[in-house]
């Protein structure tokens, strides 16, 4: 009953949290059959707009509104962390604390697995890159511009501008370069994407300690960094599709356990498209549209002691996708 829930929700407390993140962790490595060479933990974070007298609810002068400023951590469509803080600190809070933690569990399952952690500007902090490289991780982060960044692209510019205006066609370069900015403790690898067209330059740096001999530049920028984006989408979906934004209670660990709660129910519609759906023309479609067309239907269910049965009507338009999932989650 609602009542019931609220109980639950109001209830909860750190260590709910911590536990129900372990859930998250652990199901993400029973769902691999075979050690992985290779995971891209993806970081990002995102506001949860606030509209009562939460706890902790802040003011955000970015997102001009009061919210919260959860973490979210994924490896690809995998959610493995969603940390609820409050919104008045830096972007890049606790992400170094949480990404020690989810290395050092995915290296007890797999110690020779390569990692690789990728985030935008706003997560290139020099805690974050010297514990990778202590910790033995890659990283591909995003590098704000700054006036020595400008300085040393300022002729590779001037080049793109004068081909543009030549060719009239828009001109693009990636490059990179070795870069050290104050606060760091040594140079660090370094690519530029530059591009000019007819609203003029437009830069975009990001910071590396992959190696040349792994990949070039190119490769680095195109197909492995813009990449990045994915997870935008998937916190959308989360968020928008599955009530990640819900958190209306006044205790903050309440809160929290909300969005774990939409952090779950987002891995079981992740799963369940990776083995009932495959194959059917709802193995991409997300979350919402699941709901709507594969869930939010009315349905004859029967039960007795040996199974449940679910009776469709006969010309709805799916039964063949769930003679499909039935078919695949079958023991």
């Amino acid at each position: 009953s609602s009542p019931t829930l609220s109980r639950l929700e109001t209830g909860a407390s750190r260590a709910d949290a911590w536990a129900l993140h372990q859930v998250l962790v652990e199901h993400f490595i029973a769902s691999f059959a075979s050690p992985p060479e290779e995971l891209i933990l993806d970081v990002d974070a995102s506001d949860i707009p606030l509209h009562g007298e939460q706890e902790l609810k802040q003011f955000h002068a970015y997102y001009d509104h009061h919210c919260y400023l959860p973490l979210y951590v994924f490896c690809g469509q995998s959610m493995l962390a969603c940390l609820l803080r409050p919104s008045r600190i830096d972007g890049a809070r606790h992400a170094a604390a949480v990404l020690r933690l989810l290395v050092t569990r995915l290296r007890q399952t797999w110690p020779d697995v390569k990692i690789i952690i990728r985030g935008d500007s706003g997560f290139c902090r020099q805690r974050l890159l010297r514990w990778c490289e202590r910790a033995n991780v890659q990283h591909i982060i995003g590098l704000a511009r700054n006036t020595r960044l400008q300085a040393r692209v300022k002729l590779a510019e001037q080049v793109l501008e004068r081909d543009y205006r030549r060719t009239g066609s828009k001109q693009r370069l990636v490059s990179e370069f070795s870069y050290a900015a104050a606060s760091w403790n040594r140079a660090r690898r370094v690519l530029t994407r530059l591009e000019y067209g007819a609203q003029g330059v437009n830069p975009r740096f990001v910071v590396t300690n992959i190696a040349s001999s792994e990949a070039d530049a190119v490769q680095l920028y195109d197909q492995l960094y813009c990449a990045r984006g994915e997870a935008e989408n998937r916190i959308k979906e989360a968020q928008l599709d599955l009530f990640g934004t819900r958190t209306s209670c006044h205790r903050f660990a309440a809160n929290q356990f909300r969005l774990l709660l939409a952090a779950l129910a987002y891995t079981l519609m992740q799963r369940l498209r990776e083995l009932a759906l495959r194959g059917t023309e709802l193995e991409r479609a997300s979350a919402a549209t699941i709901r709507v067309r594969l869930l939010k239907i009315g349905a004859a269910i029967v039960r007795n002691t040996r199974r449940v049965r679910i009776l469709l009507a006969s010309h709805h338009p799916l039964r063949h996708v769930f003679a499909h999932a039935a078919h695949a989650m079958a023991p």
